[in-house]
């Protein structure tokens, strides 16, 4: 995977960036049953502005 697709939601358009400059960071909190939930999701900054995506475990261990 050497681009990732994000939404700019500011500018309202999708922006390709490398992969070499997203950060992988994950999500914890703990559900109402008390169960622990994770999100997965990569970030990044293009253009002055911050761009968060939510991708499935499998793609957010494919990159790098």
């Amino acid at each position: 995977m050497d681009q990732i697709e994000f939404y700019d939601v500011k500018n309202r358009r999708k922006v390709l960036v490398p992969a070499s400059e997203v950060e992988k960071v994950t999500y914890e909190r703990e559900t109402k049953s008390g169960e622990k939930q994770v999100r997965y999701a990569v970030k990044a900054e293009k253009d002055g502005v911050k761009l968060t995506k939510f991708v499935s475990k499998e793609t957010w261990d494919s990159i790098a």
